[in-house]
Formats: structure tokens, C-alpha cells, sequence
């Protein structure tokens, strides 16, 4: 089940999308969204080891609401009319709280389905945002289909956790930022894939002018299989990051994009993606969920070769958990 409006946006069309985005969360956005800061780092401050190489952080994770999605969810309300009945959404957690953060903004209502795998921590602070809360099923697809429900009875503006060309253009703002701060674009972006809403924005920006890897555990392999089918399809969902990588299949938007300009999609290890959170909070006192540990997991593990020289942005994509789960 979707509800993207996927097109055929050619690049430069993702790039125009990107653009307006951009100037409509600067001036209509009242402030919800933030300039992140992006660490150049040498590549063993995180105890790689490659002559000369650079890695970036792009500490994203410092994004109102703790994630990557303001953006999204922000654009998608600014461009579209905000019926009486508010906004409704599906979420693992971060969509949600990012939707419910945007529309208390703009002093609107809010209304997030939640599957049982999201973490409580992520409950309450939807509640503390004003969201009415409702848990429903174990899965994403659950939440979702009870969403849509919903949506069809009040008439509220849905908002997609990552398969609508707004949400999509508004994660590629992000991109956007990373190639004003550094004044260019790195070799090579590693981001964390679960519907694809990011690496779909991302992609959509640099186009082939880097390499944008994608980056999944193996519990939740949308883009890996959809990549072996040769289309999406489903896929079983579980393991640790898999509330907020916890889609069923990569997005229609993604797909799409990735097709054109994501060259890998690498699967990590659990034990990978956890060695690389408890790194990121020990060594750089990061608190940082799963999801957002995978990039610098593929480096540590081998996955993603750092060569002499290379300059690598890791995309630190959320800090919605638990901090008692990561020290």
C-alpha cells in the first residue's frame, strides 16, 4: 500500500523541488528548521585509518524533533491547504514526532499511528507535543493501513513518513545544506535507507556528481531486495533499528531516484550497527539512535573502504532513543 504521487521527475526537476523547498521552510517555516552543523573531521579522529582523508558528520541528529524528517514533514505542510481536522500520519516514531512538532508550530492538529515496535520514549514525546497518540499492530504497515482509515473519515492532510515529493524535496534540503556549508560536495555519502525518503532527497540533489551509498541492516533489506527483484516488494522487518528503519518496502519516490543515482546498496550486521552506536556515544559522546550509526558502521566494519585522500559525509540522521540504550 502507498500513497506517493511519484512522477517522472527528471534531476533537474528534484533539484527545482529541492530549491523551493529550501525557500519555503526559510520563509514560512518560522524557525521549526534548523542549520545543522557538519564536522570535518581526519579520518582517525574515528579511528580509520587513510592518509589525508576527510570524514564529515553532518550531525543531523540536532534537528528539531531529533531527526532528519522536520524537513520533510515541515514542507509538506507548507505546501499544501491544512484542512480543520489537522494533519494524520504514520510513524515508527521520528515522522511522527516530526509531524506533530510541525504542526504545533503552525498551531494546527495533529494525529500519529504508531506500531507496537516503537519505543516509548518516542511515545511520550509526541504527547508532550500535543499529538493525539495511537498504537495500533506490531508493524509500520499496520499504523500505516489505520492511518490511511483515518484520513479517509476526517478529511486531515496526511503526511507521509517518506513517500510523497514533498517529504522527499524537504529531505533533500539537507544535501542542499551540506554542499553550502562545505563550499562542494564530498566523494562519496553514506546514508541510512528504510523507506527512502532520505537517500531519495539526497540522491535527488547530487545526482551523479558523488556516490551516494545506502546503507541497511539486514533485518530490514527494502532497497537491497527491491534491487534483487528488480521492483519493490516486501520484505520482513525486525532487529535494531527497526523503529525507525522499519518500512516494509522502499518507497515509489525512492525507487525511482535510486534507479538513477544510487550506485550500492550494502547490507550491515547487527553487531555492527550497535558496535558503531556505543563508538559514536563512548568516543564522541553522540547519543544517537540506530539508524544513525549505520555510515559510520559501514567504514568500521569494511563494508565502505575509506581510500587516501576521500572526503566522506556520514549522515547522522537521528537521536530519538533511549540514552540509557547506548552508554
Amino acid at each position: 500500500m502507498t500513497t506517493s504521487t511519484a512522477s517522472s521527475h527528471d534531476s533537474q526537476g528534484w533539484r527545482a523541488d529541492i530549491e523551493a523547498a529550501a525557500r519555503r521552510l526559510q520563509q514560512d517555516g518560522r524557525g521549526f528548521v534548523r542549520e545543522t552543523p557538519l564536522w570535518r573531521l581526519p579520518a582517525s579522529a574515528l579511528g580509520l585509518e587513510a592518509p589525508g582523508a576527510e570524514v564529515w558528520l553532518k550531525l543531523e541528529h540536532l534537528q528539531s524533533g531529533g531527526s532528519f524528517k522536520a524537513r520533510g514533514m515541515m514542507n509538506r505542510l507548507l505546501a499544501n491547504p491544512i484542512p480543520a481536522a489537522g494533519v494524520v500520519v504514520a510513524s515508527g516514531g521520528n515522522a511522527g514526532i516530526a509531524t506533530a512538532g510541525a504542526a504545533r508550530a503552525l498551531g494546527v492538529p495533529c494525529e500519529v499511528f504508531l506500531p507496537g515496535v516503537s519505543p516509548e520514549a518516542k511515545r511520550q514525546k509526541l504527547r508532550d507535543l500535543g499529538a493525539t497518540v495511537n498504537v495500533v499492530g506490531e508493524l509500520y504497515v499496520d499504523a500505516l493501513e489505520a492511518c490511511l482509515a483515518r484520513q479517509q473519515a476526517t478529511g486531515a492532510l496526511l503526511t507521509h513518513a517518506y513517500d510523497q515529493p514533498e517529504v522527499v524535496a524537504g529531505a533533500g534540503t539537507l544535501g542542499r545544506e551540506i554542499e553550502a556549508q562545505a563550499g562542494g560536495v564530498p566523494d562519496a555519502v553514506l546514508v541510512s535507507v528504510g523507506g527512502g525518503g532520505l537517500v531519495g532527497g539526497l540522491a535527488g540533489w547530487f545526482e551523479d556528481r558523488t556516490r551516494v551509498i545506502a546503507l541497511e541492516p539486514e533485518g530490514s533489506p527494502t532497497l537491497y531486495r527491491a534491487r534483487e527483484a528488480g521492483e519493490p516488494v516486501d520484505v520482513a522487518v525486525g532487529g535494531l533499528a527497526a523503529d525507525s528503519l522499519g518500512a516494509r518496502r522502499i518507497g515509489d519516490i525512492a525507487w525511482q531516484i535510486a534507479q538513477q543515482h544510487v550506485p550500492e546498496a550494502l547490507l550491515l550486521t547487527e553487531t555492527a550497527i550497535r558496535d558503531a552506536q556505543q563508538w559514536l556515544w563512548t568516543e564522541m559522546k553522540l547519543a544517537v539512535e540506530a539508524a544513525a550509526a549505520l555510515p559510520l558502521a559501514a567504514l568500521h566494519s569494511g563494508a565502505v573502504h575509506l581510500q587516501p585522500g576521500q572526503r566522506v559525509c556520514l549522515i547522522v540522521c537521528g537521536a530519538n532513543v533511549d540514552p540509557a540504550t547506548v552508554a
